[in-house]
């Protein structure tokens, strides 16, 4: 019993720390900047509705949102598609270089894009003339993910029973045919699970999106756009609009997560047995 109360007590302290941030922000969003700063209590005493449109209007969050949106679907989409290719053609076909590639996609999984990379990727951009455009963030996170995606995705391939490949096959399916009308379909649960992870990772991006926006800021995305909110014409940091900001750009992530719900539970979970 004294096992099972550290337990509970230790899951509890747990979730308090995870969630509290979120609370915090949520009620210090409904505040006054001087309220926000001088009270000890987290519940407001006045509710200023009016913060989320004033962070909305003065931050052009209408633009914000068109480009985190346009990122993250963007990336989601194509990371889907070629990563089901790659899996598919990986987890069913032996081929000459198959060994070489997946110890290729091994080793790129452990290496994240860190400062020592914006300079190079930034470089590549603009030699193709990309680096004024979302494509350029687009693509580096396509890139991002998909060691990691094909790597899961092949799991979810070889757990699909090869009998329903020959199957096709003598209803005349050819390679790519088998992979749209048998393995996508199939897929569908490990096809939640990337979406949602890619999905999450383009959207909450900051560093690498603050860089490649620096001197173009109508390409801004939501999570750079909110630091805007912290400055104001008499030099005092608002916080209670930059709080309004950031509750605004989970609202999509947590819409997405809660669609998703049932595809990622699945996802995670039938990978797992191989069939």
């Amino acid at each position: 019993m004294l096992a099972w109360t550290i337990v509970w007590i230790f899951l509890l302290s747990i979730v308090i720390a995870i969630l509290y941030p979120v609370v915090f922000t949520l009620f210090g969003s409904f505040k006054s900047n001087f309220e926000l700063l001088n009270s000890t209590s987290i519940w407001p005493k006045e509710w200023h509705w009016k913060n989320y449109a004033e962070a909305w209007e003065r931050a052009n969050f209408a633009k914000y949102t068109w480009n985190s949106l346009f990122i993250s679907i963007a990336s989601t989409v194509i990371n889907i598609i070629v990563c089901s290719m790659g899996a598919y053609a990986l987890g069913r076909r032996m081929f000459p270089g198959r060994g070489l590639i997946m110890a290729v996609l091994a080793v790129t999984m452990f290496i994240t894009i860190g400062a020592i990379t914006y300079r190079p990727l930034y470089d590549m951009m603009r030699e193709v003339h990309l680096h004024k455009s979302l494509w350029s963030i687009v693509l580096i996170f396509v890139g991002t993910h998909l060691s990691f995606n094909i790597f899961l995705l092949e799991r979810f391939v070889r757990s699909i029973p090869k009998d329903l490949d020959e199957a096709a096959t003598i209803d005349g399916c050819g390679f790519f045919g088998i992979y749209w009308r048998i393995i996508l379909p199939l897929l569908t649960p490990g096809l939640g699970v990337v979406g949602l992870f890619t999905f999450r990772e383009s959207w909450n991006q900051y560093v690498l999106p603050l860089i490649f926006t620096m001197t173009n800021p109508d390409l801004r995305p939501l999570t750079v756009g909110v630091i805007s909110l912290k400055y104001s014409a008499n030099a005092a940091a608002e916080w209670h609009l930059m709080l309004s900001g950031s509750m605004v750009s989970m609202l999509p992530i947590l819409v997405v997560y809660f669609l998703m719900n049932k595809s990622f539970i699945a996802g995670m979970t039938s990978g797992s047995v191989k069939g």
